[in-house]
């Protein structure tokens, strides 16, 4: 909605008599840092969203989808779903892995990782 009181009051305090030469400085170093501030933030918003959807598809892309596990989370015999797995339209690639915990140290630190393994041949259909 267009208000002109408010053009008319914001053209007062920018266009500056004599007098108030003052007040027309200050006016214009608000107006100033306001716009850097919002062009820095909208510079900073938009690195941000960047950085997420990367960071979404490299570390999403690495994670399964859906894992099929047997008892004690271990698959014995997964050669004889490969004919299974082929005829699902849904399904767009597999590969078995194995996975285990793992325990790094250097120097002075200790951490606990998570190490997931898949055999070569098969590392192209779900990467």
């Amino acid at each position: 909605m267009f208000k002109p009181l408010i053009v008319y009051i914001g053209l007062r305090y920018t266009r500056a008599k004599r007098r108030t030469r003052f007040i027309s400085f200050i006016t214009l170093t608000s107006v100033l840092g306001i716009a850097l501030g919002v062009t820095a933030l909208i510079t900073v918003l938009s690195v941000m969203n960047g950085f997420e959807a990367e960071l979404r598809e490299r570390i999403l892309g690495m994670t399964s989808h859906a894992s099929i596990t047997g008892e004690n989370n271990e698959l014995r015999g997964w050669q004889t779903l490969e004919p299974v797995l082929r005829q699902e339209n849904r399904v767009l690639g597999w590969a078995p892995y194995i996975e285990g915990q793992a325990m790094l140290s250097s120097e002075h630190r200790v951490s606990g990782s998570l190490l997931r393994g898949i055999q070569p041949e098969f590392e192209s259909r779900v990467s």
